[in-house]
């Protein structure tokens, strides 16, 4: 499955333009066109990584970057600004503010592809990928810390950024239960503002994914204070809070 890549933009011709860039490479993508279309979007679609039309006439860039990267549920995709010329106020607003990454139009198709490359730690173009890396193993699950990939059984698990790094921390010491709170600071940091609840949504997916691909290990739940990751015995895990 190709990765999704939100365009956010209100200009048809930078959409067409981008659009063939991303989809002549690995990437597909999808359009959103203002600030609720973005939110929308990233939380049901789950993208892998958003690329934000800033024009210098116009603050809807800044506005969709900023309810991103607030709201806990898209606050860790990866966004990537293109900066219409004339606007490097903006340019410099976005990168006090914690951009991903920034660059001013025109901008060589290739230098933006690599950009998303390595976000998302892809491989190049007839390369066989990333043969290395950093491996978490529970049953038949195997995560790619470094690759960003997670598969079982020969299928792999599609995890949305938060997901990933909910599942990397509870994959880093099988058995151990972390608490809500805890999960929290891992996925989101200790200055974002969740309610449990949130978390509980998130493993409700990953649990999800799990039980779809029979990756013969489970998260359980612990006493409803936090979630251990263990390999699956004979009784299957409900997909309980």
């Amino acid at each position: 499955m190709k990765p999704l890549v939100l365009i956010c933009s209100q200009d048809r011709e930078f959409y067409l333009t981008y659009g063939h860039i991303l989809e002549a490479d690995v990437f597909t993508k999808e359009l959103a066109d203002g600030v609720e279309d973005a939110l929308k979007l990233a939380v049901e679609r789950e993208p892998k990584a958003v690329l934000l039309d800033c024009q210098p006439a116009s603050a809807t860039g800044s506005n969709i970057f900023a309810q991103l990267k607030g709201d806990p549920r898209t606050g860790g995709l990866p966004v990537i600004a293109l900066i219409g010329p004339g606007a490097e106020k903006q340019h410099i607003d976005l990168l006090k503010a914690g951009i991903d990454d920034s660059f001013v139009r025109p901008i060589d198709p290739a230098k933006l592809l690599d950009c998303l490359r390595a976000k998302l730690a892809l491989a190049k173009p007839g390369s066989n990928g990333i043969a290395n890396g950093r491996l978490l193993r529970c049953g038949s699950l195997e995560m790619n810390v470094d690759a960003r990939r997670v598969h079982a059984n020969g299928h792999d698990i599609h995890l949305g950024p938060l997901q990933f790094k909910l599942l990397q921390h509870l994959l880093e010491t099988p058995g151990k239960m972390f608490s809500r709170f805890e999960l929290k600071s891992a996925a989101w940091g200790e200055k974002i503002h969740i309610g449990e609840r949130t978390i509980d949504v998130h493993i409700s997916r990953i649990r999800k994914e799990l039980k779809r691909t029979s990756a013969g290990c489970v998260i359980r739940t612990i006493r409803s204070d936090g979630y251990s990751v263990e390999e699956a015995d004979a009784e299957p895990e409900p997909d309980g809070e």
